[in-house]
């Protein structure tokens, strides 16, 4: 049984890491939900208003508009992500030869910053002088705006973002394969099952917890997007593109609307909370069941 005297130095050796923690994330958190029962537009006057922005917010077509495009952009980012991940591993793990050279280039996107990922793109992409376009036009098709057009734009954030975080699903999804038991694998192939079953009826749901957890981390991580959007389109055309975070962002920093940012940012938080909620609550029933 531990001493006290080692309960106190465990406390203390966890007491500045906890200290950062407060400092960095449960002060900003308390701050932006007491702001957002004010109206602060970066003045030095407080006005009380209790629960008015968050009304305001809730009578405003455009936060609808933006949560429903925060939600397509996770939801179909997330799902190209995981089919092209998966898509990927199962290519690379029958590979016989030049698997590790793949697998490095196919890691490259990852190291690269996301924000820098954006920049990239809108030069490839450019209208007029993206190398894209001059491939279309060279192969006979109209050149594309891709961001310059409402009906294009959110396509191709969700497309650039696909390129960026694909690797992540791929080299879990990869090394979720290659941990696979292989006495299912070869049974399966005994009773005369093709690859293509094999893999639907046993690797498939022998990876389902991967998969799962693969599912939580993008979800939410598609859901909080920033930069991306903010170095491609920055939240427009005519906020075709824009997203809660580019909310905040345009409120606090383009309007100065300082506590209808916070406002967004907490109704969000709440929101990427219950998520989050729901996911654990279906993993540990999965637990449970033995999924």
């Amino acid at each position: 049984m531990p001493s006290p005297h080692s309960n106190r130095v465990a406390y203390w050796v966890i007491a500045p890491a906890v200290f950062v923690l407060a400092l960095t994330s449960l002060y900003p958190a308390l701050a932006s939900l007491a702001l957002s029962f004010f109206n602060w537009n970066w003045g030095v006057q407080f006005d009380f208003v209790g629960l008015r922005n968050y009304l305001d917010l809730f009578r405003s077509a455009e936060f609808w508009q933006v949560l429903v495009q925060t939600f397509l952009f996770a939801v179909c980012a997330t799902a190209l992500e995981l089919v092209l991940g998966i898509a990927l591993a199962v290519v690379v793990d029958r590979l016989k030869f030049g698997a590790g050279i793949i697998r490095t280039l196919l890691l490259t996107p990852l190291m690269v910053s996301g924000i820098i990922v954006a920049l990239m793109s809108k030069i490839v992409l450019d209208p007029m002088l993206g190398i894209v376009n001059y491939v279309l036009i060279s192969l006979g098709f109209p050149p594309s705006p891709f961001f310059g057009t409402t009906a294009t734009a959110m396509g191709t954030v969700i497309m650039v973002d696909a390129w960026w975080q694909t690797a992540f699903v791929f080299i879990i999804v990869l090394a979720g394969l290659q941990s696979l038991p292989i006495e299912p694998i070869e049974a399966a192939r005994v009773d005369g099952a093709n690859s293509v079953n094999t893999f639907f009826r046993v690797k498939l749901p022998m990876l389902r917890p991967v998969l799962f957890t693969i599912l939580i981390f993008r979800t939410i991580d598609t859901l909080k997007v920033f930069d991306i959007i903010f170095g491609t389109t920055g939240g427009g055309p005519q906020i075709a593109t824009e997203v809660m975070q580019t909310l905040a962002y345009r409120k606090a920093f383009s309007f100065l609307k300082m506590s209808e940012a916070m406002t967004v940012m907490v109704i969000f938080s709440l929101i990427v909370l219950a998520i989050s909620l729901i996911y654990l609550r279906l993993e540990e029933r999965m637990d449970e069941h033995g999924y």
